[in-house]
């Protein structure tokens, strides 16, 4: 067929759907309280940034909407599959899934503290890792005062874990 013959609207490219944070095949969409809490939030706020698209352009306001519609089906998956761990059910003196940790590592002896929490909650600037990073799995299971080896690269370091608080 001739170009000359197809509609530009027919030629325009699909929008770019932004991915969530991988969760490993397989794996438990663990989530605490406050995370399925944001995940809801956040699908409100698509909701009703959806719901207040302008109508000035509708070729605009199609490609926005999908996108919106695209990020909503991911989330839905993510708030559908989300089992909530309850960090008061953990035991108490033992790393796990919504601890907060402080562990010291060497060489080095350096100090470092966050939270255990699910792939969508992960952030670094908040001191929250998911539970599927290195350094959580590695602490996973371990009382204040026992040690492991983290590979970081060719080095192994040894971690220390100093205090667990839920």
């Amino acid at each position: 067929m001739s170009r000359g013959f197809v509609k530009e609207s027919d030629q325009e490219e699909l929008p770019i759907i932004p991915l969530r944070s991988p969760l490993p095949a397989g794996e438990t969409n663990y989530v605490t309280p406050a995370g399925l809490q944001a995940l809801e939030e956040e699908k409100r706020l698509l909701e009703a940034e959806k719901n207040d698209l302008p109508g000035d352009n509708e070729d605009e306001r199609r490609r926005a909407g999908t996108v919106i519609d695209g990020k909503l089906n991911l989330l839905n998956q993510r708030i559908v599959s989300a089992r909530v761990l309850r960090p008061d059910d953990q035991p108490q003196d033992e790393v796990r899934f919504g601890a907060h940790v402080k562990l010291r590592q060497q060489p080095g002896n350096r100090t470092q503290e966050f939270q255990i929490v699910g792939v969508d909650e992960a952030n670094v600037k908040q001191k929250k890792i998911s539970f599927t990073a290195p350094i959580a799995r590695a602490i996973t299971g371990l009382r204040v005062g026992e040690r492991a080896d983290f590979r970081l690269g060719a080095e192994t370091r040894k971690l220390e874990v100093l205090e667990v608080r839920y």
